[in-house]
């Protein structure tokens, strides 16, 4: 065999390889962008197309690593879990006002957990999406109604009532999230992660 030819074979074999290695790649990069965004994932294929959706991802993981997202201490948690007591009770006479504090209350949460609050909704549910795929939808929806409700005072009391129990899904996990990495006087905190139990915490009183 000529030396030409075997040099014409090892770079076939090189470019095969190399698209492999591409091909790979690309899977393995789709695969964890599925794992790490959930529902999410598809939600961004389907409004574009999968590069795009995953170059978008991953722009926002990329952001997100830049953040300093600090867990909050048990006496913050305490605080913030009280607070939220007060919004669900205001909800039995004041569903729209209480809607309105839920989305204040986990405001405060994102800003006090380090997620940036000044910038447009869209931007909020990015940096979301990295660390609470589970949960960012139920905010974008509660969100909605929220707007709808301050838009055109149309949203109806179930309407405000699903709004309450979305808002409350992020919010445990923001309370929640990170908790068994803080130390209360250089010891892990036990009550750290023990968010409300949902089944009673996040149904508000309609009666």
């Amino acid at each position: 065999m000529s030396t030409g030819a075997i040099i014409g074979i090892v770079v076939a074999v090189v470019v095969v390889v190399a698209l492999v290695a591409v091909a790979l790649r690309a899977q393995a990069r789709s695969k964890h962008l599925r794992e790490r965004f959930g529902g999410e994932y598809e939600r961004a294929v389907h409004a574009s197309s999968k590069r795009e959706a995953e170059r978008e991802l991953l722009q926002r993981e990329r952001r997100h690593a830049e953040l300093d997202i600090q867990p909050l201490s048990a006496a913050e948690r305490e605080s913030y879990t009280a607070r939220w007591s007060l919004v669900q009770a205001k909800f039995v006479d004041q569903p729209g006002a209480a809607v309105e504090e839920a989305d204040q209350l986990v405001s405060a949460v994102m800003a006090k957990r380090g997620y940036p609050v000044d910038g447009d909704q869209d931007q909020r549910v990015a940096d979301l999406s990295v660390r609470h795929s589970s949960t960012v939808e139920h905010y974008r929806l509660a969100r909605s109604v929220r707007g709808k409700h301050t838009g055109d005072g149309d949203a109806s009391t179930e309407e405000l009532r699903e709004a309450i129990v979305r808002y409350r899904a992020l919010f445990d996990e923001l309370l929640a999230d990170g908790a068994d990495e803080s130390r209360v006087d250089g010891q892990a905190d036990g009550r750290a992660h023990h968010a409300p139990r949902r089944d009673t915490a996040t149904r508000p009183a309609t009666q």
